[in-house]
């Protein structure tokens, strides 16, 4: 059996609601898809973390034609014979991005030629269900007094849904997050709670939200400081008792191991649709696993990643063990996305705030044919 073809299909929606976070404002969602197929007709499916438009290119233009005719039920030799082609001047970025949907669609197609689900191929599961966190509490354009009441109203409508965690958006301003965590705390009591700043702060900035957050019981203050200064995130851990989460702008056990050499984080955050795929997100857990570290996905754009992020965690043994394990949270982002609710015909199942591992073959989504057609912009096929 060969691979015969790749397919990528971009599909954009527009927004009802823009919203915003630290770095800028979104008022559309843009997907790469990739499509996997054998000379048989199976196909597997995967998708890409970032500007689709450019890493559409990579998938096309470079990558594919170096695995055509390939075993895709190697997924192994696969990954190793893309990235040695692309050594040279693309260690991360966009090109890792474009291997790793390659990667995320060979692991959907093996499961479906091997008549298994992809945690089954990654070890099998250790749950049938994975705890949620609702990501959301995203910031929009209205006075600050009135998006703080928006806010916490947005975050109690996700706890009578059944979520018992969730992350809320800081990095507007200091004075407003801290306003906001505080907030947040006061109207959910009980709740499980984390902020992620999407790395909006300097180190004494950092500082004094680390200690709001500390003083409100938060679990962890997500991208505090910017990727490009890992030192920091030592420094800054040695101040607070918050744990330090990030890893969603990181890529390959290579970059995670500079990063995690560094210290300072507890908590590993890796996207399957960014970081090399799933065949290396498994490589990047077990080296945080060897510092006494858990790694939780990044999870953003369709159903494909909500359930490759779903097998991972599916078989994640927490650190370190005991007798009640440690609950690893699912991102379940709950912001407007059409391709994430529209696109598919089976979907990852979340109920009462907990996700439902897929059983099914490969991944365990099917994609909507007719509403691929109605949200595509482009697509190719390399033969």
């Amino acid at each position: 059996m060969k691979i015969k073809c790749i397919k990528t299909h971009l599909v954009r929606c527009d927004l009802k609601q823009p919203f915003g976070f630290s770095q800028w404002s979104y008022d559309h969602r843009c997907v790469l898809i990739v499509e996997v197929i054998t000379d048989t007709g199976v196909s597997g499916w995967g998708e890409c973390y970032g500007p689709a438009e450019v890493i559409q290119t990579a998938v096309e233009k470079f990558y594919s034609p170096k695995v055509i005719g390939m075993d895709p039920i190697s997924t192994e030799m696969i990954w190793h014979h893309m990235w040695r082609a692309s050594l040279d001047f693309a260690r991360g970025g966009v090109m890792m991005a474009a291997m790793s949907g390659i990667d995320m669609a060979l692991w959907d197609l093996k499961g479906k030629l091997l008549g298994l689900s992809v945690s089954e191929l990654m070890g099998g599961r250790c749950r049938d269900t994975v705890p949620c966190y609702a990501t959301g509490m995203y910031f929009q354009d209205m006075p600050e007094d009135v998006l703080l009441k928006v806010l916490v109203e947005e975050a109690c409508v996700y706890s009578e849904q059944g979520f018992k965690a969730m992350k809320i958006k800081v990095g507007k301003n200091p004075e407003f997050d801290i306003k906001l965590i505080e907030l947040m705390r006061k109207a959910l009591p009980n709740t499980i709670l984390a902020a992620d700043s999407n790395h909006a702060y300097d180190l004494p900035e950092a500082i004094n939200v680390a200690k709001a957050l500390e003083d409100n019981d938060y679990i962890w203050f997500e991208e505090p400081l910017s990727p490009e200064h890992p030192a920091q995130f030592k420094q800054l851990q040695e101040t607070t008792r918050v744990a330090i989460a990030t890893g969603e702008c990181e890529q390959t056990r290579f970059g995670f191991k500079k990063l995690l050499e560094q210290g300072g984080v507890q908590l590993v955050q890796a996207d399957l649709a960014y970081c090399g795929g799933p065949s290396e997100a498994l490589k990047i857990r077990t080296i945080a696993s060897a510092q006494g570290l858990n790694m939780i996905p990044h999870v953003w754009g369709t159903q494909l990643n909500l359930a490759a992020a779903t097998h991972f965690l599916a078989t994640a043994y927490s650190e370190p063990g005991r007798a009640e394990s440690k609950p690893l949270f699912l991102e379940y982002d709950r912001t407007e996305n059409p391709l994430r609710d529209e696109l598919y015909s089976v979907n990852v199942e979340v109920r009462n705030g907990s996700a439902i591992v897929p059983t099914g073959v490969g991944l365990g989504v099917e994609i909507n044919e007719n509403a691929l057609k109605q949200f595509s912009i482009n697509s190719t096929e390399t033969k």
